[in-house]
């Protein structure tokens, strides 16, 4: 049997898991229990999808019977196999962290139990998203996670997360009616949403109606990724958020919105007509972005501006259209879900362990908590592009495909790469010198936690409120875990730049996709670059 038939279990299994524990609401341990071992299934699942395309591939699974472009059909390849992996490798961790989360506030049994079914539908919409073949399946999958995360972001119903939901909700509903539109308009002027079969098609249509549409999506998708100018909701949604929610969002949800970029540049409308304009908005995404980080005391908004900031390098690769930049691309995309996600759960650490997230408030957490300090030391300075490890991998080899590339504005942004590189070291060494480094004495306005002395916490007045809050072993324990397999993408970045340019290498000439999906037969049009050269 090909494993690749298993594909639609990725999206069944997450909802079987929500629609079980929603059934155990009222029994807390239970629930947890199936949340992590179905959410663990189905990373061993995905595991083995991505073990049957390692070596090249793509396979296409339908749906009911119907063969495509009638049917629905889920593509399996190396670009949608490693995403999947690495998102549900990056969910489960998160799912870890906030189950011990609950179980140390004693709030299990509290009305947030509602926490694990919406968690698993978030998984299943955003596993449906990497494996869809068409258009409007991918608009399903958006809009599961979507609403998924609506109910993820307001959990609490403070105000404050009340008002950051309102703007998430209203950008987002935005973007989803331009997709539907746009899915409208390319139903209408091709009779198809299969994207093999638009592939094909949309290269029949006239230049004028071909570019209306590529911008329509592309506008789409970009508020999706938060590319600028288009990012504007992002630092004010997410750092409201409890702790493993905006770790799982800052880790996948844009990522989404980047897939469906690579997906439908790389497919649907090949070459480089929009190449510039994509240029230029990867530029001033890691340029403002990373501006806008240095102007934060808050650990949440800083690495949110960050994220923007760094969403640049992925389109930067993308706007590229060559095998080295869009595998340097793929490469930084599984770098930054798992380098982005330990960051943000280190920070929920920060917040508990220190009682804010402000650097103003922070001092003296190294000596308060070594572990503490190295797990936020480990994944700053691999955000940073320090070497060895894989973000300074990455951004080499997204520089190496811009001097490649050679053309003036690729050298200017092989530069905006480099200076929004020093930036984010910038950035990262001021959280570490106020938050870790300094005494807790010389903070702006510093928490009396910090500066109580430890006699003074056991025996002194108010000792119950002076207690510094111990970490959660099984927090720590998640968080370790996903640091250590950002330090693995380092260990092991050989094969996975080899496979991350043979997947680019297969989007590009895009013959296995199409022929996957319409049969071996399918001929496959050249590409044509806007200088008429194949």
């Amino acid at each position: 049997m090909n494993l690749a038939s298993l594909a639609p279990l990725a999206v069944v299994l997450p909802i079987l898991g929500a629609a079980l524990t929603f059934m155990l609401i009222r029994h807390s341990r239970a629930q947890r229990a199936v949340s992590i071992a179905l959410l663990s299934l189905t990373l061993l699942l995905e595991c083995l999808l991505l073990a049957s395309v390692w070596d090249g591939g793509t396979f296409a699974v339908t749906l009911g019977g119907w063969l495509p472009p009638w049917g629905i059909v889920l593509v399996v390849d190396q670009f949608s196999s490693l995403m999947l992996v690495v998102s549900s490798a990056v969910s489960l961790a998160v799912l870890v962290y906030a189950t011990g989360q609950g179980m140390a506030d004693g709030d299990q049994d509290a009305p947030v139990s509602i926490f694990h079914p919406t968690y698993l539908i978030l998984v299943a919409g955003v596993s449906n998203a990497f494996l869809s073949g068409d258009l409007f399946n991918l608009y399903v999958g958006f809009e599961i996670l979507l609403t998924a995360s609506y109910v993820l972001m307001t959990l609490g119903g403070t105000g404050p997360r009340i008002r950051a939901g309102v703007t998430y909700v209203v950008v987002s509903v935005v973007s989803s009616v331009l997709f539907l539109i746009s899915i409208a308009m390319v139903y209408g002027a091709t009779g198809t949403i299969t994207m093999a079969d638009l592939a094909i098609k949309l290269g029949e249509l006239d230049q004028g109606t071909r570019t209306l549409l590529h911008v329509m999506l592309l506008v789409a998708f970009g508020i999706k990724a938060a590319v600028f100018p288009l990012s504007f909701w992002l630092p004010d949604s997410y750092p409201t958020a409890p702790a493993p929610v905006t770790a799982v969002f800052a880790g996948l949800l844009t990522k989404v919105g980047v897939y469906a970029m690579v997906r439908t540049e790389t497919l649907l409308f090949p070459g480089d007509s929009l190449n510039t304009p994509l240029m230029v908005a990867a530029l001033l995404t890691m340029v403002v972005g990373i501006l806008g980080a240095l102007a934060q005391s808050d650990i949440k908004r800083l690495l949110s501006f960050t994220l923007v900031s760094h969403i640049g390098y992925m389109v930067f690769g993308l706007a590229m259209s060559s095998v080295a930049g869009l595998g340097a691309a793929v490469f930084y995309v599984v770098h930054h879900i798992t380098i982005q996600t330990s960051l943000f759960l280190v920070t929920g650490l920060i917040e508990r362990r220190g009682g804010s997230s402000s650097v103003d408030r922070l001092g003296g957490l190294a000596k308060l908590s070594p572990l503490l300090a190295l797990l936020f030391f480990v994944p700053a300075m691999n955000l940073a592009g320090i070497p060895p490890f894989s973000g300074f991998l990455g951004k080499v080899g997204l520089m190496q495909a811009g001097v490649e590339l050679g053309t003036p504005l690729a050298y200017v942004l092989v530069i905006g790469g480099v200076l929004t590189s020093l930036l984010t070291l910038l950035a990262v060494a001021r959280v570490w010198n106020r938050a870790f480094w300094r005494r807790p004495s010389d903070a702006e306005h510093p928490d009396p936690v910090l500066l109580a002395t430890p006699a003074a916490r056991a025996t002194g007045p108010g000792a119950k409120a002076n207690t510094v809050t111990l970490l959660p072993r099984t927090m720590v324990g998640s968080t370790i875990g996903l640091v250590v397999l950002g330090i693995g993408l380092t260990v092991f970045a050989g094969p996975l730049f080899m496979v991350s340019d043979q997947a680019a290498h297969d989007m590009l000439d895009r013959s296995s996709y199409i022929q996957a999906v319409l049969g071996e037969d399918t001929v496959v049009p050249m590409v044509l670059t806007a200088g008429g050269g194949k």
